[in-house]
Parts: structure tokens; C-alpha cells; sequence
């Protein structure tokens, strides 16, 4: 990213736009403050990549994988939302920040039970989050019920919202479809491969 690194009082300034009538506590304002030097790598980068996606049992796994994968190539910094101060506890105000300044939006998706289910509505709300979204989706047609780890129904692992947004980013040309691990890995590549 060739933008300078925000200030405090900038992302202050942000985080009162985003709160509408509410402010921040002395104490959340003290965390936005210690922020400021965390997010740095999203400036020095050459590329940065938000990844999104459930933080459950094994999914977190893959989130990771895609971060790893992704921070494998020059100049890059991956990061889960967890990977940042826990301190911020607004975590509204956490997403909507770090999307602001990041290059890219990874999400990966693997059903309608948590997850990044509200951040998605974001992706279609704001014209520049959309533009930055990449979303990598688990298929199940391919897959047996037996070897499904997550517990989802895999006849309807998606909600009519989320299929929405899906064909949206598949007509944007920024959808990539996977069943298994080394899919998502191709997902990843792909990603990377699209931008030099």
C-alpha cells in the first residue's frame, strides 16, 4: 500500500464516523491509540490481505493456511482480525477500520453458521469494500457427507443472501470455488498470480 501510516487522530476521526452518535470510551481510545503501530505493516506492504472467515473448529486451520500462503510472496502482509489487538473490543469499529486500509478482502467461506456473515453484507453495501473482496468458496457437490469436518448440512451449507453475494463476486470475476485444502491453496495463487 503507497499511503502514508494513519494517525491516531485519524483513526479516531474514522471511528467517530463510524459510531454515528456513540463515542469511544477513554478506554477504547487508549487501544486505538496503541493500534496505530500495529497497523503499520498494512502500510509498509506492498500488498495487505484481510482474511476473514469462521474462527471455529477446523476452519480456523484454513484461515490460517490462506494467511501462511498468502504471506509467502514478496512484500505481502496477511492477517486474521485476530491477529490484532484483542484490546478492541468494539469489534464493529475493529472490522470497519482494518478494511478501510487494507488492499485486499479474503474471505472464505464454508457455510452460513458464523463466521464472517456480517461482514459480507459490507462487501455489497460499500462500493469500496466490494472492489477489494476476493471470497473463496467451499464446494460440497464433489464431497462425501462422511469426510465434511465442519457439521453443516451440505444440500444447503449457504443462506439466499449469501448466494447473492456470491454471484455478485462471481460476475466481478473475484469468486474462486474449492473443496479441498489444495484447492484453496490454487484459490490463494490465483490471487496472487492476478495482481502482477
Amino acid at each position: 500500500m503507497s499511503e502514508d501510516p494513519v494517525t491516531v487522530d485519524e483513526l479516531a476521526e474514522k471511528a467517530d464516523e463510524y459510531l454515528h452518535e456513540a463515542t469511544l470510551t477513554p478506554e477504547e481510545y487508549e487501544a486505538l491509540k496503541q493500534s496505530v503501530a500495529e497497523l503499520t505493516p498494512i502500510f509498509s506492504a506492498k500488498n495487505s490481505y484481510f482474511v476473514l472467515g469462521s474462527y471455529g473448529r477446523p476452519e480456523i486451520h484454513r484461515l490460517q493456511l490462506m494467511k501462511d500462503r498468502l504471506n509467502r510472496q514478496p512484500g505481502a502482509y496477511a492477517f486474521l482480525m485476530i491477529d490484532i489487538r484483542s484490546e478492541w473490543t468494539n469489534t464493529y469499529l475493529k472490522f470497519r477500520l482494518l478494511a478501510d486500509y487494507t488492499d485486499f478482502i479474503v474471505g472464505v467461506a464454508e457455510h452460513a453458521q458464523g463466521g464472517f456473515l456480517v461482514e459480507q453484507g459490507y462487501f455489497t453495501a460499500l462500493e469500496e469494500y466490494f472492489t477489494k473482496t476476493h471470497v473463496f468458496k467451499r464446494e460440497y457437490d464433489s464431497l462425501d457427507a462422511n469426510s465434511i469436518d465442519t457439521g453443516i448440512d451440505i444440500d444447503n451449507p449457504y443462506s439466499g443472501m449469501q448466494t447473492a453475494i456470491f454471484e455478485m463476486l462471481d460476475d466481478a470475476g473475484r469468486l474462486c470455488q474449492w473443496t479441498s485444502e489444495d484447492d484453496l491453496v490454487e484459490c490463494a495463487e490465483a490471487l496472487v498470480i492476478g495482481q502482477k
